[in-house]
């Protein structure tokens, strides 16, 4: 599985990044950086968890290609 951001949606509110610091961090532009965008395993319950807390729906979880 990938994370995908659709950075234009992306306000920064670092919710995403409280809920995976391991796999996002917001820079010092507050500019969201995937740090890990394949996951599985426990890596990716916690990116479904950083999916499900972001207030705009910036953050989803997609088939790895």
């Amino acid at each position: 599985m990938r994370i995908e951001l659709d950075r234009p949606r992306c306000e920064a509110h670092g919710l995403c990044e409280e809920a995976a610091p391991d796999l996002m961090h917001l820079d010092d532009d507050d500019e969201l950086v995937l740090d890990h965008v394949d996951v599985d395993g426990a890596d990716l319950d916690r990116a479904r968890a950083a999916v499900r807390i972001c207030p705009v729906a910036a953050l989803r979880i997609v088939e790895a290609s």
